[in-house]
């Protein structure tokens, strides 16, 4: 079978094209509605059955083998991020204040890679692929629901995710059992005082000093007031206030984001964050409104799945490009699809110093070492082979 695999070399360049082509025309969450039709073209010049408009912008690929056997589901999104592109190259982004900041056309392209694989070799399968393409990773309540509730998972047994990641060096596998990616709730907040003039604070209830009080107040929470060896992340990533350099805000606007691994935690830190709030406002006067949104649930990989990527990656890469991931604390919506079925979710490195990539995810120079598509794409149609091959 390696030896089969290694065969889908011949398409690297073709993965190449194509995730230029769509990083060139990337879309916003919910907005995917050309790159759906784009992937969905493709899938069909590969012989691949698909129904299109799934769960919005969503395309479900499925390929029959001919021959008896359980459905294995591999997952790539498709949407991109309101960052402006200043990378500079032949293939940066053509729309204005968008481009794709965290892979998903290079998780597009290896898909399509590994799709057009085994649709020239299905007979090496027992039983069926389906491929699902997945709008709206990037927002909150995310695609992934709609596309379940509109039949993505009916009949599957298994499924896998690849995540294309720049901090790991191209080539590498990394994945482990249980938990591997946190979840990622949201807090948006407002602190109301009032406002007046900025010499005459006595006559005032100065939001933004409550704000800062409140900031810091919110970072003592995972120091002092969770376990140091469990996990958990309290960041304020916007404070938003005043008018005037002599003007004290009457209001100040605060969000961010809480990261957790344990469903107990969570919850913990949600209940001590609405506490630490009532007493800082309390403290100094003010009145406060809160919305505190529960967003996607830690992905858990089960086991046995994970145990099978890391054995297949070795098989394929060899030990010392395969290892078992640190926990990693930004979120996925791939969470709901391990709900449901077995499987597994997997980081595939996609960093290269020497090329120059080394911009974060989210960061508007964000780029892959290219190679990585391959990568991902071999591991993917392997895996697949071997779960419709191999033991449950």
């Amino acid at each position: 079978m390696k030896g089969g695999i290694e065969k889908l070399k011949a398409l690297h360049p073709e993965m190449v094209q194509w995730r230029r082509y769509l990083h060139r025309h990337p879309e916003l969450s919910y907005q995917e509605q050309r790159t759906a039709a784009w992937v969905a073209d493709k899938l069909e010049e590969f012989g691949i059955r698909v129904r299109r408009n799934a769960g919005g912008h969503g395309v479900i690929g499925d390929l029959d083998s001919g021959s008896p056997g359980p459905r294995v589901a591999l997952r790539a999104d498709m949407d991109a991020l309101p960052i402006q592109d200043e990378k500079g190259c032949e293939y940066s982004s053509s729309i204005p204040g968008v481009m794709h900041a965290c892979g998903h056309d290079g998780h597009m392209a290896a898909l399509l890679g590994a799709a057009k694989w085994l649709s020239a070799n299905r007979e090496v399968l027992k039983g069926s692929v389906r491929f699902i393409f997945q709008p709206a990773e990037e927002i909150s309540p995310g695609g992934a629901l709609p596309m379940i509730e509109a039949g993505a998972l009916e009949g599957v047994d298994t499924i896998y995710g690849v995540h294309l990641w720049t901090p790991f060096p191209a080539g590498t596998v990394y994945t482990r059992g249980g938990a591997l990616m946190a979840a990622a709730d949201e807090f948006v907040l407002e602190i109301i005082g009032k406002g007046g003039h900025g010499g005459l604070p006595h006559e005032t209830v100065d939001s933004i000093m409550v704000g800062s009080h409140l900031v810091v107040n919110l970072q003592s929470i995972v120091s002092r007031n969770v376990n140091p060896v469990e996990p958990g992340v309290i960041s304020v990533g916007m404070f938003h206030a005043g008018t005037g350099f002599n003007v004290i805000a009457d209001r100040t606007s605060i969000s961010g984001t809480v990261r957790t691994f344990d469903p107990e935690l969570r919850i913990q830190l949600q209940d001590r964050i609405g506490k630490v709030l009532a007493d800082t406002c309390s403290m100094f006067g003010a009145e406060y409104d809160l919305d505190y949104k529960l967003g996607y649930p830690p992905v858990r990989n089960h086991d046995g799945e994970a145990d099978r990527v890391l054995r297949v990656g070795r098989e394929l890469f060899g030990a010392d490009r395969v290892a078992e991931s640190p926990l990693i604390m930004a979120g996925e919506d791939f969470a709901y699809y391990l709900e449901k079925v077995s499987g597994a979710f997997i980081f595939v490195g996609a960093g290269n110093p020497d090329q120059g990539i080394t911009a974060p995810h989210h960061h508007p120079k964000f780029d892959l070492d290219e190679s990585a598509l391959l990568t991902s794409a071999q591991l993917l149609a392997s895996l697949a082979v071997d779960r419709l091959n191999g033991s449950n």
